[in-house]
């Protein structure tokens, strides 16, 4: 794959009864904000920036790290955008945008 920094939005489903949803979810912000990419926690989702690479091996530490926790279940959405030919980030869709 290129490497090109794409984008994608991850989000953490804990399929769960035996302790609150957001603390598994609070877990995975925690990788992401160790991984070293670019990244924005969002309500839904997290945006993380970085090569096809660098994403999929974050893909792959979140899996691993829900599973060797014990995790019951999970859903993990990845929602990504890739280009060709050029880099495509986060500032560029939301322009610096403040939603307050």
């Amino acid at each position: 794959m290129h490497n090109y920094i794409t984008n994608a939005s991850i989000q953490l489903l804990p399929i769960v009864q035996d302790r609150h949803p957001y603390e598994w979810v609070d877990e995975v912000i925690a990788i992401i904000e160790k991984c070293g990419l670019v990244y924005t926690v969002g309500p839904f989702g997290t945006a993380v920036e970085g090569n096809y690479e660098q994403i999929r091996q974050l893909i792959d530490d979140i899996n691993q790290y829900l599973h060797q926790r014990q995790c019951a279940e999970w859903v993990l959405n990845i929602q990504w955008q890739m280009r060709a030919g050029r880099d495509v980030t986060i500032e560029e869709k939301v322009g610096g945008r403040n939603n307050k």
